[in-house]
């Protein structure tokens, strides 16, 4: 039996297709090698970004370098309904080819060949992404590389990533590329949320994106749209009924213009993350809008250039729920692209609440500690009030809700001015101290540079325990707490600002009384910024208002400008969003104290209590009244004199017998002596000398001459009646003399100078001369009409 060779050609033959075969596969992974796809390139090249809020809204989209818009979402959020009809109508064997469909590229050539036009492309997905990474030209040769690009993508992604390329890259007319996009562009919604019509409006569209567009060409896309639609019935992958119920969906014809909402706020997140297509920030956009809606109103009642910063964090997690930059943002005039959330100015009296914190925690003070609401002078520096009077006694609480700048000052000097500055900056405020300048007295009145950001963070510890931090405006953003007051000290203090006296009978003022709100004003030099910042138990707000070049806008200042404004939007916010009432800590106690020692009343010792007030203490300290500095006469405290126990008068060591004993009295602060009323003055009055007793070298007193006590002045009848002048001198100080009328201050002397005294309006009039030291002199007098 012989065996069958095989032919010589034969052999040849396979050998020639083998090496075929094998030339095809080297030269392919060569090719494949040294003309990769501009995958990388794609990747890398700068997309357009968007800043979503908290519950995934679009906030601001900014477009790519190409003018485009995309809207990145994750497939698994993109609607099932849409992915289905995507995937039956475009390319059904997406998850089992290797990036092209034979079957369809055959079938797509006869129909070509046999209609003489293109009835079906036969590209694949894989195939559509390709010409989406490079652009390719619609020829035979094009296909050809659009096919051998598919192929290469299919080596280098998975079946998800390249429908990921696809849902954010893919053509929808215009400058709109993406299903999201379009989804928000063309229906007002996510792409999560599309109906059966809606999704197959979407996966037609890239097909022909210029001659589809809904808003151009409605009936058209309609069109193409049923054919979607009819075509799921008749694969069966909706049924006839859900068929019949898209079919009766119009095709809405609208163009949905760019968020704006908190767009300086996207414009600094943006710019924070360049790399980052997808920005999620912790903005409430309810808020959001509530807050630029009521800036928008509101800056129309002020002089034009002005604009409006608010800002509305959440105190538990210190994230922004609302961020208006300006109050106008596409308005240049009131430079509505100037963020003045970020904006370095001068903070006013906005810091007072923080100082009052430190000095309640180093036991200085308790909440109704006695101030010298007087005429003083800080080694040079010699501030006033902002409505230019003076009070005289006042309490720690009623100071800092009247936000008197001479306690203050008083106290941010005991504190220490460094250690004040180093404190804010370790919590996160950085006060910039004008060039070469150091911590200094007059950073408490606005003498240093703060942002409402920072004002907002540091004020936001009054109802976080004393835990201040910085701003959060992305959830993945550390929240890093920092201890700026003790949790006691910011009940205090909070409380002395939420139980002010509110100021008015309006529905804003009231409801901020009834919601507790702990705020503060500001106003700086010049009236160039007006402040409020306000705190509840659950979030923190705070407003500016100003002209961002910093021009003065005379008449706006922090109570009258920015505090309706903060009610306002206090009014706007949810009261869930207000929290609880912040609970007493133990370390907090409530005591009933005694001016003008300070110190707790003693039963036993009625007449050393002046005035009674009921006090919160920290850590049962009670810390009396201040001494005062730089001062040769006596101080307040307690006075030890000797008396006749049968008449009361006084006695000394020149006149003693059995009868004598000794006899405390409460002296207040010199300074405060002009403004006590005369039963005051007797209670802390020792007694006049006894006679027989000898006399004791009294300290030279001040008298006023130029006016008598009690006198009665009737102005010049002529024209020159507006001009009468009285000069008046003080006899009995070698220092200067400060002149207050009323209680507000006209001027000041040096010691035996004459002082020139526009005569006041017609009725009874108090004038005053006190030196440094609290010598002091009172006329009263009345003028006639």
């Amino acid at each position: 039996m012989s065996v069958l060779k095989p032919r010589p050609w034969r052999r040849t033959a396979v050998r020639a297709l083998l090496l075929c075969a094998v030339t095809v596969i080297v030269v392919a992974i060569v090719a494949d090698v040294l003309f990769p796809p501009p995958l990388e390139q794609f990747l890398r090249a700068r997309s357009a970004q968007v800043v979503l809020a908290k519950d995934g809204s679009v906030l601001r989209a900014f477009a790519d370098p190409r003018g485009i818009w995309s809207y990145p979402i994750d497939p698994k959020k993109v609607s099932g309904n849409y992915l289905q009809a995507l995937l039956n109508y475009e390319d059904r064997w997406f998850y089992r080819h290797p990036g092209v469909n034979p079957a369809a590229l055959v079938r797509a050539s006869w129909q070509a060949l046999a209609h003489r036009q293109t009835i079906s492309g036969g590209s694949t997905l894989s195939m559509q992404v390709a010409r989406i990474i490079e652009p390719i030209e619609r020829s035979l040769p094009g296909k050809a590389k659009q096919i051998w690009r598919a192929v290469q993508l299919e080596r280098r992604l998975s079946k998800s990533e390249l429908l990921a390329i696809y849902l954010k890259h893919a053509p929808f007319g215009g400058n709109i590329e993406g299903v999201q996009t379009a989804a928000m562009a063309y229906l007002g919604k996510s792409a999560e949320q599309l109906s059966d019509a809606e999704a197959a409006l979407l996966v037609v569209l890239p097909q022909r994106p210029s001659r589809l567009r809904p808003d151009r060409h409605a009936e058209l896309a309609q069109l193409a749209r049923n054919k979607v639609l009819r075509r799921m019935g008749q694969l069966g992958v909706w049924d006839r009924a859900r068929v019949a119920d898209a079919l009766l969906e119009s095709v809405a014809a609208r163009r949905l213009r760019n968020p704006q909402l908190a767009p300086l706020l996207a414009e600094k997140l943006r710019a924070s993350a360049p790399e980052n297509p997808l920005i999620h920030s912790g903005i409430d956009p309810n808020l959001q809008q509530m807050a630029q809606v009521r800036a928008q109103v509101a800056v129309k009642r002020f002089a034009p250039s002005t604009s409006i910063a608010i800002l509305i964090v959440d105190n538990q997690t210190m994230l922004a729920r609302a961020y208006v930059g300006s109050a106008q943002f596409a308005d240049r005039q009131s430079f509505g692209h100037i963020d003045m959330v970020q904006a370095l100015r001068s903070p006013g009296s906005t810091l007072k609440p923080s100082l009052y914190a430190m000095a309640l925690d180093q036991g200085l003070i308790h909440s109704e500690s006695l101030m010298v609401d007087a005429p003083q002078d800080f080694n040079g520096f010699r501030p006033g009030n902002f409505a230019e009077d003076f009070n005289g006694p006042i309490s720690v609480a009623a100071a800092l809700r009247l936000s008197l700048n001479i306690p203050a000052v008083d106290l941010i000097d005991r504190v220490g001015p460094g250690n004040f500055h180093a404190a804010l900056r370790h919590a996160g405020l950085d006060l910039q101290l004008p060039p070469g300048a150091k911590p200094n007295l007059s950073m408490i009145l606005g003498g240093a540079g703060a942002t409402l950001e920072q004002l907002v963070s540091v004020h936001a510890a009054l109802a976080r325990k004393g835990l201040a931090a910085r701003v959060r405006y992305l959830h993945d953003a550390q929240l890093q707490n920092r201890r700026l007051m003790s949790a006691g000290a910011a009940w205090i203090t909070y409380q002395m600002l939420a139980e002010a006296n509110n100021g008015g009978e309006s529905e804003l003022y009231s409801a901020a009384a009834s919601r507790k709100i702990a705020y503060k004003t500001g106003t700086s030099f010049g009236f160039r910024d007006a402040w409020a910042l306000g705190a509840s138990q659950g979030v923190t707000i705070g407003v500016w208002i100003g002209r961002p070049d910093g021009t003065p806008n005379p008449g706006s200042f922090g109570a009258v400008s920015a505090l309706p404004l903060l009610f306002d939007v206090f009014g706007g916010v949810p009261q869930e969003f207000l929290g609880a009432p912040i609970a007493r800590p133990d370390t907090v106690s409530e005591i009933e104290i005694c001016w003008p020692l300070g110190t707790a009343f003693d039963a036993s010792d009625p007449e050393l209590c002046h005035r009674k007030h009921r006090a919160y203490v920290l850590d049962e300290t009670v810390p009396p009244t201040l001494p005062a500095r730089g001062q040769s006469l006596w101080q307040s405290g307690i006075q030890t004199v000797l008396v006749n126990s049968r008449t009361g008068r006084r006695r000394n060591a020149s006149c003693l017998d059995q009868h004598t004993v000794t006899r405390r009295y409460a002296r207040w602060p010199a300074l405060l002596y002009p403004w006590l009323s005369a039963g005051t003055l007797a209670l802390a009055s020792p007694p006049t000398l006894e006679p027989g007793c000898t006399q004791e070298p009294a300290s030279e007193r001040l008298v006023i001459e130029g006016i008598l006590h009690d006198s009665q002045i009737r102005p010049a009848s002529n024209r020159l009646a507006a001009q009468t002048e009285l000069g008046l001198r003080a006899i009995g100080s070698t220092l200067d003399v400060r002149w207050l009328l009323d209680g507000k201050l006209l001027g000041q002397s040096v010691a035996g100078a004459q002082f020139k005294l526009a005569l006041p309006s017609p009725g009874k009039h108090r004038m005053v001369a006190l030196d440094g030291e609290g010598r002091y002199a009172a006329s009263e007098f009345r003028v006639l009409n």
